[in-house]
């Protein structure tokens, strides 16, 4: 685990900010309600310790996710949303993906995961149910577009994470596109952000992050920021908050509108809580999901790996995502559509690159 113990030491244990858990590139989303359930297989949640986040894996499983957050997993390339009713929608499909190759498409209502209905799961166990298996494994999805319903059978294989996209809208907005904080990101975004000085602003969508990598997430934020606080880490148990600060020399001119929903969490959060108590961008969309706790994987008498709760994080003015979330500056109601979340980010972002952009 050298890439999770680098982060660790780094950063004072913010080692992985629930990415371990459900970074995907299979499924992430709004997330219904603030519960967590128990993994299928050999992971599991540990109610009993009083930690929420806690969770145990095999060693073969946790290896799994480590390979993710250098960019890779083992999935069949589908991204899902679950809606305030519990249904479970496709929000995004990889292309070239097995998912793909059997024409899955957006806004697909998935049904069935093999026998198992998945209406009111955790997304968590709906990406358990998707990943378990392996490389090479098999599974079978029953989904529904509009009044079609019909079976796939998909075989899981190893796929890059494609965790960052970047777009040019018409005039000269940079749309970048972050599903997770892996490995490369920070760096991926800043290449971006230096295209995009000479346009009109960019559109930094965190919709649906997970989290990932907190030194990503730093990284990111500092790209937009010349240095200064971009979180405060508060360890479990007591003691002062400790300051994580932005490298500098980041772009502090180009207008920024930062895109947020229910799915935003975790490292995700971190990211949109320096940005918005810095007031180096506008935030729009709706509240995030709330994670501000910080995990550290330890290795067990049995072999297994438990994920525990050791800090959490606050935004530079102390604010605590873990309460309710984080509130954006402009509400669009989750009710409204990922489309007018879209267009109203875009009219503020309008408006921006026609004043001077935020406060600095």
């Amino acid at each position: 685990m050298p890439g999770t113990t680098r982060v660790i030491r780094r950063h004072l244990a913010l080692g992985l900010v629930f990415g371990v858990v459900c970074l995907v590139g299979v499924g992430t989303g709004a997330w219904g309600g603030s519960e967590t359930a128990p993994r299928s297989g050999s992971a599991d949640a540990a109610p009993r310790s009083g930690d929420r986040w806690a969770v145990t894996y095999t060693r073969e499983q946790f290896a799994g996710f480590t390979e993710e957050l250098s960019g890779h997993y083992v999935g069949v390339g589908l991204w899902v949303v679950r809606r305030p009713s519990g249904e479970v929608d496709i929000s995004r499909v990889l292309s070239g993906g097995p998912a793909a190759r059997a024409g899955v498409a957006i806004g697909d209502r998935l049904l069935r995961i093999g026998a198992a209905p998945v209406d009111g799961l955790p997304v968590t166990e709906v990406v358990a149910l998707l990943r378990d298996g392996g490389s090479g494994s098999t599974v079978r999805l029953t989904v529904r577009h509009g009044l079609r319903q019909r079976e796939v059978l998909l075989r899981r294989t190893v796929l890059d994470a494609d965790d960052v996209t970047v777009d040019k809208l018409p005039g000269g907005v940079t749309w970048i596109s972050l599903d997770a904080f892996t490995e490369g990101v920070g760096k991926r975004v800043a290449a971006a952000v230096r295209g995009a000085r000479s346009g009109t602003g960019v559109l930094l969508d965190l919709r649906g992050n997970s989290g990932g990598l907190v030194d990503e997430a730093v990284a990111t934020a500092s790209v937009f920021l010349d240095g200064g606080p971009v979180a405060r880490y508060r360890p479990q148990g007591g003691g002062s908050a400790q300051v994580i600060a932005a490298a500098r020399g980041g772009d502090t001119t180009t207008p920024l509108v930062v895109l947020v929903d229910g799915g935003t969490m975790s490292a995700a959060e971190l990211v949109t809580g320096a940005l918005q108590d810095r007031g180096r961008a506008v935030v729009v969309g709706s509240p995030t999901f709330g994670k501000g706790a910080v995990q550290q994987p330890a290795a067990q008498p049995d072999g297994r790996i438990l994920e525990h709760t050791v800090g959490t994080y606050l935004t530079p003015e102390g604010r605590d995502p873990s309460a309710n979330g984080l509130a954006p500056d402009v509400l669009v109601p989750s009710s409204a559509g990922a489309e007018a979340a879209t267009t109203t980010a875009l009219n503020v972002l309008d408006d921006l690159a026609g004043d001077d952009g935020p406060a600095r």
